[in-house]
């Protein structure tokens, strides 16, 4: 069974970075993607962030509202809503 798609709102675009809002109802999921820049995400709510890498490993990640952390570009992965309730994150991707 397919999981539920994170709903992607973008905020802003232009020759600098790129900000979007994620959205996720409890199990949704970004769909599998390669971030071609460096990013930071910070979160909207408290986020139970279940990250798959293409070897199968799962990792689940807390981020509580109000909090940032920072990616380098060329991560690949699937981002996934491990919690019970919706969670939300902005994500500046620094061109």
């Amino acid at each position: 069974m397919s999981k539920p798609q994170a709903k992607a709102v973008p905020l802003v675009e232009d020759e600098r970075v790129r900000v979007t809002r994620f959205e996720f109802e409890p199990g949704a999921e970004t769909g599998w993607h390669t971030h071609e820049y460096d990013y930071v995400i910070t979160a909207v709510t408290d986020c139970t962030l279940e990250l798959e890498d293409p070897g199968g490993e799962v990792r689940q990640v807390t981020v509580k509202s109000g909090e940032a952390y920072r990616r380098d570009k060329g991560v690949k992965h699937n981002v996934v809503n491990g919690g019970a309730s919706p969670m939300a994150f902005i994500e500046v991707e620094l061109k």
